[in-house]
């Protein structure tokens, strides 16, 4: 059994008692700490983007990172630890976006915000989307404590959210946990799969254009499937949305 075989099937124990894949870090320090911890996050993210968590190797994300090996040893300790924070910080990333979803906002407000933020990620890190794509592909070993516990408890807190609003008829009823669902595959896609759609769309790349208009496509889907229009930047009034409500609950 191969070194980073072991490391995989030990973690996964550990992580249904501990939901915090950085749980074993060494405590924040100062600018310099942070800095480093930066770059060998981000080194780390394309490395294990291209080669995946067997083939990625320490001395590859130290080139890439621009600092020696011994400094990924010194702040995460092991291979599986910088992989185990980068997914962390990815997870972390995308669950405080659920902070858009607040009882007294209004829904499409909250969802535009959600969708917004969700495609500029693709966008802006679709190397961290494709390294988490690929941990679940594999059976999510390394962050089954994560999803069981923190992001669980947050899509409860949102869901209830979602259903206040549907019964209070501020949007069509929904199952707010396929909701969520939905829009993380729609949004993830243009990072994941943005080869088919890159070889769909006849590009080379995907310019801030192109994810402009397919973010405005995929609002326009979700919030007309959730009976919500598009908020009205330029229309005050009703805190500059327009509803198709009031729904039955």
């Amino acid at each position: 059994m191969s070194e980073s075989t072991i490391g995989l099937e030990s973690t996964a124990g550990r992580l249904e008692a501990s939901p915090d894949p950085t749980a074993t870090r060494r405590p924040a320090g100062g600018r310099t700490r942070q800095l480093n911890e930066a770059r060998i996050l981000s080194a780390a993210e394309a490395v294990f983007a291209e080669a995946g968590y067997t083939g990625a190797a320490m001395q590859a994300i130290a080139e890439k990172a621009g600092l020696p090996k011994a400094n990924l040893h010194y702040y995460f300790g092991t291979k599986e630890g910088l992989y185990r924070a980068l997914l962390a910080n990815i997870l972390d990333m995308w669950v405080d976006a659920f902070d858009h979803f607040t009882p007294e906002r209004d829904p499409a407000e909250a969802l535009t915000a959600y969708i917004r933020d969700k495609m500029r990620w693709s966008r802006t890190r679709p190397l961290a989307s494709k390294v988490f794509a690929n941990e679940v592909i594999h059976g999510a070993q390394q962050i089954e404590g994560y999803l069981n516990n923190k992001l669980r408890r947050r899509v409860e807190e949102k869901s209830a959210v979602i259903r206040a609003w549907i019964r209070a008829g501020r949007m069509a009823p929904v199952d707010p946990k396929h909701l969520f669902f939905s829009l993380w595959a729609i949004t993830q896609t243009y990072a994941d799969f943005d080869v088919q759609v890159r070889a769909v769309l006849g590009r080379g790349s995907l310019s801030e254009a192109d994810f402009n208009a397919a973010t405005g496509e995929v609002l326009a889907f979700v919030l007309r499937g959730c009976g919500l229009e598009l908020p009205d930047r330029n229309d005050d009034s009703a805190g500059g949305v327009t509803t198709c409500g009031p729904w039955p609950a």
